[in-house]
């Protein structure tokens, strides 16, 4: 009965955001099977993630001359450099150019999409592994952070896709990677560095939720300007 729960609560956060967030487009809302589409990619994207992660955890030895620059390379380049890339390698390849791709809010809303289905599949491994408390912790956390910090990403994806030049498109894709690179490391380092200083559990958990409280209203902030842009283009 707990693996069924935990189960549950794994997944509900997730659909209960791709929910929240496709409803958010609601001046021209991009076709369902489009979504899980690009949410099943998502989903392989784990598997690409842990590849390079691992790959990448080589250099780790090198960072070891500290526990701060350790931990550091593991929270902003193992996890977050590698897994904001990949998902935005999935979103590139897989719906970028497509036609349906039409509108600003549309890079939110796929690149939500995407990092939920990854968000959705990392979140069952480690609660199958550890259960019912860390499925409700990962659910109001690690969950909603994903899609604020891909969502994010996402919107400078959807401004590239309407650039005025070449130059221009990938300074914005750039920009938006390196957010979601900055938060995705921010996040995960204030998890990380309780492994070595557990006596700050509150404090990194009262961290992690003004994180997502303040990147979770900038996201909204955006998903305001793409409308009020697409509007503007004629693009809704």
């Amino acid at each position: 009965m707990n693996i069924i729960i935990s189960l549950a609560l794994a997944i509900i956060p997730v659909v209960y955001l791709l929910y929240y967030f496709y409803k958010k487009d609601s001046q021209k809302p991009e076709p369902i099977g489009l979504i899980f589409k690009v949410f099943f990619f998502g989903v392989l994207g784990v598997f690409v993630a842990v590849f390079f992660e691992v790959l990448v955890s080589i250099l780790k030895p090198f960072f070891a001359f500290s526990i701060i620059t350790y931990i550091g390379f593991e929270a902003f380049v193992v996890a977050g450099l590698v897994e904001e890339s990949v998902k935005l390698f999935i979103v590139k390849k897989s719906i970028y150019k497509n036609e349906k791709f039409d509108e600003i809010m549309d890079g939110i809303i796929y690149t939500i999409a995407v990092s939920l289905g990854f968000a959705c599949f990392e979140n069952i491994i480690y609660v199958m592994g550890s259960g019912i408390s860390v499925a409700i912790l990962r659910g109001v956390t690690a969950v909603p952070m994903h899609a604020i910090m891909s969502g994010i990403m996402g919107y400078y994806i959807g401004q590239a896709k309407f650039a005025s030049s070449q130059m221009e498109e990938k300074k914005l894709i750039r920009k938006g990677l390196k957010i979601a690179i900055l938060l995705h490391g921010t996040y995960d380092f204030s998890i990380m560095i309780l492994k070595v200083l557990p006596g700050l559990v509150w404090i990194s958990i009262a961290f992690v939720f003004v994180l997502i409280y303040f990147s979770g209203g900038h996201l909204n902030k955006l998903i305001k300007d793409a409308k009020m842009f697409d509007r503007a283009e004629g693009r809704s």
